[in-house]
C-alpha cells in the first residue's frame, strides 16, 4: 500500500492535468511515441487476481493514452501489444491475449472514428487466430481515411524477424538485378520495414522498472529518446504520460552532431 501511494505521488501534478496538456503542447511533441506495455502481470499478482486481469486492466489503459496521444497532438502511438516471443506463454493466457484487440475495438472503434484515430497493425498476421485477424482488418478498414492519430499496435511482432525478412527481400532484388549490392544502404533497409511509411519513433516508453528492448523496434530505436519508468501499465496513466513526454522535451537530441543545444 505505501509503495502504491508514494508512486502515485510522483505522477500527479500540482497544477491541473488540462493545464500541463496546454504547457507540454507549446513545446517540441515527438511525432511518433513507441510504447512497450508491461506489467500487467504484475500488476495482477499484487492483488491475487489471475494474470489475464492484469491483461484486461492494462486494456483500459491503451484507450486512456490514445485518447491523451491524440489530444497532444502526437502522431504516430505504436504499441507493443504481443511479441512473437510471447507464444511461449501458457494457452490460457494466450487464448485472452487474442481475444483482448477484438474486445478493446469493438468496444472502442466508435470513438476512434469519432477521433479521427486510424488503427494499423506491424507484425505477421498470418499466425494470429482468425477472430484476432478479422478485429483488426475491420477496425483498420473502417479508419482507413482517417487522417489523425495512427494507432499501430504491434502483434506477433519481432523486430529480429522483421530486419532478417527486410533482407531476404533485398537479396531477391539484387538476385533479380532490380537494384546492386552498392545500391544497399541505410535509407533502402528502412523503405523495406513494416514501418516503411512511418516517422521513426522520437520516444520509446516502458513501464513496470524494466530497462530492456525486447526484440523491439531495433533499427527504428536508433536515435529514439528512452523514457523507463516503475510504473506497472494498468497504473500508467495521463500524468504519467505526460511525464515522458515532459523529459523528452528537456534532453537535447544532436543525432551524433555538437551542434547546438535545443531539442530538434
Amino acid at each position: 500500500m505505501l509503495e502504491r501511494l508514494l508512486r502515485k505521488k510522483t505522477v500527479v501534478p500540482d497544477s491541473s492535468l488540462a493545464d500541463r496538456i496546454t504547457d507540454v503542447k507549446s513545446r517540441n511533441i515527438p511525432a511518433h511515441v513507441a510504447i512497450i506495455m508491461d506489467g500487467n502481470g504484475r500488476w495482477a499478482n499484487r492483488r491475487n487476481l489471475p494474470r489475464v486481469a492484469g491483461h484486461h486492466e492494462g486494456m483500459k489503459t491503451v484507450r486512456k493514452i490514445t485518447r491523451i496521444a491524440n489530444d497532444l497532438g502526437i502522431q504516430v502511438l505504436t504499441l507493443y501489444a504481443f511479441s512473437t516471443e510471447n507464444w511461449k506463454r501458457p494457452k490460457l493466457e494466450i487464448d485472452f491475449l487474442m481475444k483482448l484487440p477484438g474486445e478493446f475495438l469493438s468496444t472502442y472503434l466508435p470513438e476512434l472514428i469519432e477521433q479521427n484515430v486510424k488503427v494499423e497493425m506491424i507484425g505477421n498476421s498470418d499466425l494470429l487466430p482468425k477472430h484476432t485477424k478479422k478485429a483488426i482488418e475491420k477496425a483498420m478498414k473502417e479508419t482507413a481515411h482517417n487522417d489523425g492519430l495512427v494507432l499501430n499496435f504491434a502483434m506477433n511482432y519481432g523486430s529480429r524477424l522483421e530486419i532478417a525478412e527486410t533482407v531476404k527481400d533485398i537479396v531477391a532484388l539484387v538476385a533479380d538485378g532490380a537494384i546492386a549490392v552498392d545500391d544497399i544502404d541505410e535509407s533502402l533497409i528502412s523503405s523495406n520495414l513494416m514501418t516503411a511509411h512511418l516517422p521513426e519513433p522520437d520516444l520509446l516508453i516502458r513501464t513496470s522498472g524494466e530497462v530492456r528492448l525486447s526484440n523491439f523496434m531495433l533499427w527504428q530505436l536508433a536515435y529514439a529518446e528512452f523514457s523507463f519508468t516503475d510504473v506497472l501499465w494498468p497504473d500508467f496513466d495521463e500524468a504519467c504520460m505526460l511525464n515522458a513526454i515532459e523529459e523528452f522535451q528537456m534532453r537535447n537530441r544532436r543525432f551524433g552532431s555538437v551542434e547546438g543545444e535545443k531539442n530538434v
